[in-house]
């Protein structure tokens, strides 16, 4: 099967499980701050995971457009893309594990026609410390015998365990929290307070022992070491994290999520994603335009087939290139697509004839591509030959600078110089760097790719210096210190600093009037209000307005005194410390804590900071915590202005 038979098939056979196919969601979701692209299937149906009423009911399918632009340096090899597709079914408060995992086997087994004898599955092995019992392997093992499979579960613990224990003849195998559990933050000690969790149980597909890389250890399923490629993922959202540990919830959701193109890869038995029918005529177009072998330049026409798929579904969704946020990715895409087409000699324009060969493969199946076909070309060309100058200009300069006695190299024995540049050590300084994104526009990964590609090392401190620099020159643009941000994240001015501590009050006090399913997914402070986001399933009435009016003053004047201290970010939510949705944590994180000395403080939340040091000081000059506007930002998602008055 193609893959967009696979897509169609999918859809179909869960319509006829009485689902109903919901639109895919923009790429780009306007209403909500917290994420720069929809990533996944289930994140624009939060609201309703966390107990809204859908409007096409409890059964829910559909196949998700995404983009991950963390995975954008990960693009090159055989599985990674930045775009993908997300084919997505769900149950709100309906079907739980059984039917799902009966219907996904089947989908697999009879309808794409993948050997049962090359699917493998994981399962959560339970935790005695967190109360949470072992997954039941009997479902799996019923389906995989009536295909004539003898399912030999395996106990591995964590994937670095499995890396020594191998595959020792299973067929299921039962992982911890590491690879089986989720929640939006990682494993159940990380599990932020009042999010839905649960454990999961993952399908991959086996490409065989040639594929193993021994490098990993030995072989199984949640290894990256090339033989097995996850194909799909079935979360059991049936727990809710709350002071008295993880309870069930009152309605168990199914969220299921499988890549497309790694179904459709399975289906071709072919390790490569990219050798799909919705990526291989990309790949033949590259190869003719630039008389190269797929064979020979695979990174390279990898990264150019994946960018420019992503950039166009990004044009159909409305975003153009810019220099921030959004159109700062998609600017990366092309521009990143056009130095590996440079690499493969295409040095002229090419974008014309490729984004339609794109659109072609889509316009069948998403009317919108079709609607905007003419626009989508115009965007990305437009950019092509803009960036084609700033391209010529860059890498001019970049050979100036890294000529022999550059400003680009680091200094060297001139008596060692033998007309051979091989014995002259070269070194691209973080000054040569700054010096092309500055002055040229040029990329700062486009001039360590360039340096990767002569053998010029990049100067260890290369980065710390581009950062001083950039910093240097952000410090000159400002015209005036107040109102200036710091490290370009928190306004330091007295008055925002007050609207910022009030933000945290007012948090636990919604959760406290509202209950603990308030989840913060978004907020802006500046000197004169806060605006807060958080998921809510109807409008607040007057009553819990005043009510959380009430409990913010009344912490306000008892003075509370507001300390930090830094903690690993596990022992952080361990202890109860509450996040934004959506956020993603360094290892290490500052919590900030508001209550009187001796007593359970009143608010426990990870943050930057900076803050009050006592909540009176919200009080200066007589003003109180007022809300003053109240209104629905996004489905199931509310939005407070509030200011001190």
């Amino acid at each position: 099967m193609t893959a967009q038979e696979i897509r169609r098939a999918y859809l179909k056979f869960f319509e006829s499980k009485k689902h109903k196919v919901i639109d895919r969601a923009s790429l780009y979701l306007e209403d909500d701050p917290t994420i720069l692209f929809t990533g996944s299937g289930m994140q624009p149906l939060i609201p309703y995971l966390l107990g809204k009423e859908h409007p096409d009911g409890v059964r829910l399918v559909n196949s998700q457009t995404c983009i991950r632009a963390q995975d954008i340096d990960e693009v090159g090899d055989n599985r990674h893309t930045t775009f993908f597709e997300m084919l997505g079914n769900w149950s709100l408060g309906d079907y739980f594990k059984e039917d799902q995992i009966k219907w996904f086997f089947e989908f697999l087994v009879d309808v794409v026609g993948l050997d049962p004898n090359k699917i493998y599955v994981s399962c959560f092995i339970g935790s005695k410390e967190h109360g949470i019992p072992r997954d039941d392997e009997k479902v799996w093992q019923k389906l995989f015998e009536s295909k004539g499979i003898d399912a030999k579960i395996v106990e591995v613990g964590s994937a670095k365990d499995g890396d020594k224990k191998g595959m020792q003849g299973g067929r299921i195998f039962f992982y911890d929290d590491g690879e089986n559990w989720w929640s939006r933050n990682g494993g159940l000690d990380t599990t932020p307070m009042g999010d839905p969790c649960g454990p999961d149980s993952e399908v991959f597909y086996d490409f065989g022992e040639q594929n193993h890389d021994n490098s990993y250890g030995q072989p199984h399923p949640a290894s990256d070491s090339g033989r097995f490629m996850e194909i799909g993922n079935q979360v059991f959202m049936q727990y809710q994290r709350t002071d008295a540990g993880f309870v069930p919830l009152k309605k168990q959701n199914v969220d299921f999520g499988g890549g497309l193109e790694r179904i459709s890869a399975a289906a071709i038995d072919s390790p490569d994603v990219f050798k799909i029918s919705l990526l291989w005529p990309i790949i033949e177009k590259l190869e003719e335009l630039s008389g190269k072998k797929y064979g020979s330049h695979t990174n390279s026409m990898r990264i150019i087939a994946d960018h420019l798929r992503g950039a166009t579904f990004l044009a159909v969704d409305g975003v153009v290139p810019s220099n921030k946020e959004q159109g700062y990715v998609m600017r990366r895409l092309i521009r990143r697509a056009m130095v590996k087409a440079f690499d493969l000699g295409v040095e002229q324009n090419f974008l014309e004839q490729i984004v339609p060969v794109i659109a072609d493969l889509y316009h069948d199946d998403f009317p919108e591509v079709a609607k905007n076909r003419e626009k989508i070309i115009e965007t990305l060309v437009k950019e092509e030959k803009a960036f084609r100058q700033t391209l010529k200009k860059g890498l001019k300069e970049f050979n100036k600078k890294t000529t022999i006695g550059g400003y680009g190299y680091d200094e060297y024995d001139k008596n060692e110089y033998d007309q051979s540049p091989k014995t002259i050590t070269k070194q691209l300084s973080g000054e040569v760097i700054f010096y092309l994104y500055d002055t040229c526009g040029f990329p700062v990964e486009l001039s360590k790719e360039e340096a990767f590609k002569r053998d010029i090392k990049i100067a260890d401190d290369a980065d710390e210096v581009f950062q001083k620099l950039m910093m240097e020159q952000r410090e000159r643009s400002q015209t005036a210190a107040k109102g200036a941000f710091k490290g370009g994240l928190v306004d330091h001015e007295p008055d925002t600093i007050k609207h910022h501590t009030a933000t945290h009050l007012m948090y636990e006090a919604l959760r406290q009037v509202l209950g603990p399913d308030v989840i913060q997914r978004g907020s802006k402070v500046t000197s004169d209000r806060t605006r807060f986001d958080f998921s809510h399933p109807e409008k607040m009435t007057d009553e819990q307005k005043a009510e959380v009016e009430k409990i913010v003053n009344e912490q306000i004047s008892k003075d509370l005194k507001v300390s930090f201290k830094e903690y690993p970010t596990q022992e952080a939510f361990k202890m109860g410390a509450k996040g934004a949705f959506g956020d993603k944590y360094a290892d290490t994180v500052k919590v900030y804590t508001m209550g009187a000395d001796g007593e359970k403080p009143f608010s426990v939340e990870i943050c930057g900071g900076p803050h009050v040091d006592h909540t009176n000081q919200l009080a200066e000059g007589g003003k109180k915590f007022k809300i003053t506007k109240e209104k629905s930002s996004s489905a199931g998602i509310r939005r407070i202005e509030a200011s001190l008055l």
